[in-house]
């Protein structure tokens, strides 16, 4: 599997895409990456960690995308940017996916425009795994769609369910809709409409579920517009690293503190392993024809090995063809729902 990588994406880039590429190669010998970005500058950091073989290759972009250009100016002005020949590596068969963690918005908007949506699809949406008291649980949309209909949120769950179900080993995922209330009444338009879809739909609806119980595992995908999932994706990531600050701090506050700190080492390792989101890699962005994996701007060459990891699965498990089953079945479901109503 050939997975073309924007080497200039991040804030650590080109080192930590060079180091996190070398580092999935030594973990999946099956997989080949294609460092997409300044060519002398990735040779560069090729050269610092003594990579000799054949799996990496190097393409040559001539321009970057700024984390804060938007994504309608870098469309137009910036056509060899390192996010924008990736992609186009994937739309001309030369790669199978594509990973960045460059400028997500103009990853996504690139990425629509160059390799259009799946068949039935109307909005490719972000789907990022998340950690709860029971395991993992999938948040989609996490941040793609900042204004959702109904249809949209049926269908990031439809998408949900099967992304779930692969990389869970789960037949058949518990969806639950997040909002302000477990009652079926309770929310605003969008969330009460998108309920009655969701209770007719095919799926393990589980219903209503309030933001404080999300991560108590009652549900293995959590649906929600674009603007609410982004908002909770980076209140848990900010929580997660504030809480283990705060516990360090109240430790070695103590008398007794290296002595606990030395007891609690492993207990503490273990917690900041689970709620840190470089071991998660990247995000999906399904929906789209061709598989698309968007990583966090500030991702580690941990994070970046983990997001090509994902990238593989995503290929290897044929989630793609999976998806575009269920949502065409969704759609006939729903129409003929519609019909008996």
């Amino acid at each position: 599997m050939r997975i073309a990588l924007d080497a200039m994406g991040g804030d650590y880039a080109p080192a930590a895409t060079v180091e996190g590429a070398i580092d999935a190669l030594a973990e999946n010998n099956g997989i080949s990456v294609v460092l997409v970005g300044d060519e002398p500058a990735i040779k560069t950091e090729i050269e610092k960690k003594k990579y000799s073989g054949s799996q990496v290759t190097v393409r040559h972009a001539s321009q970057v995308v700024e984390m804060d250009e938007s994504p309608l100016t870098a469309i137009r002005r910036k056509k060899d940017s390192s996010i924008k020949v990736a992609i186009d590596l994937v739309k001309d068969g030369h790669a199978d996916a594509m990973v960045s963690a460059g400028n997500s918005g103009v990853v996504m908007a690139t990425s629509l425009l160059v390799l259009g949506k799946l068949p039935g699809v109307e909005r490719p949406a972000i789907a990022a795994v998340m950690p709860s008291l029971r395991d993992h649980f999938v948040l989609i949309d996490a941040g793609a769609n900042v204004d959702c209909k109904p249809v949209h949120l049926h269908q990031f769950a439809v998408m949900g369910k099967a992304y779930a179900r692969f990389i869970f080993n789960i037949d058949n995922p518990k969806i639950g809709l997040l909002g302000i209330g477990e009652e079926d009444a309770k929310g605003n338009e969008l969330t009460k409409e998108s309920f009655k879809l969701l209770k007719n739909a095919n799926m393990n609806f589980i219903g209503n579920i309030e933001g404080k119980d999300v991560f108590e595992g009652e549900a293995d995908v959590v649906v929600c517009d674009g603007f609410v999932g982004n908002i909770a994706l980076k209140i848990a990531e900010g929580l997660g690293e504030t809480m283990l600050k705060m516990l360090k701090r109240e430790i070695m506050d103590r008398s007794t503190g290296k002595l606990g700190a030395f007891i609690l080492k492993d207990a503490l390792k273990s917690f900041k392993k689970k709620t840190d989101y470089s071991e998660y890699g990247g995000a999906p962005l399904l929906g789209l024809s061709s598989p698309c994996i968007i990583g966090h701007g500030r991702s580690t060459s941990k994070a970046i090995k983990n997001a090509i990891m994902v990238a593989g699965t995503f290929h290897s498990k044929g989630i793609l063809e999976i998806i575009s089953k269920e949502i065409n079945d969704g759609i006939t479901r729903r129409d003929k729902v519609a019909v008996e109503e």
